[in-house]
């Protein structure tokens, strides 16, 4: 699953340190996120859309042909 939260963290200027902080996940979370290794669990996807104002489909990108 492809994801924008690279994007989204940047565009509020926020390190992935800082990003984690506020999820309370680990860097390598975020980073495994934003590397398109790791899919979140369904409680910290909703918790990253909520704290970017953004849907689940806005931020998450489910490409069937994975």
């Amino acid at each position: 699953m492809n994801s924008r939260i690279r994007e989204l963290r940047l565009e509020r200027g926020w390190s992935q340190a800082a990003l984690a902080d506020q999820l309370d996940v680990s860097r390598q979370t975020i980073n495994a996120l934003e590397a398109g290794r790791y899919d979140p669990s369904l409680p910290l996807a909703f918790k990253i859309a909520r704290l970017f104002g953004q849907p689940l489909e806005s931020i998450f990108i489910y490409d069937d042909a994975e």
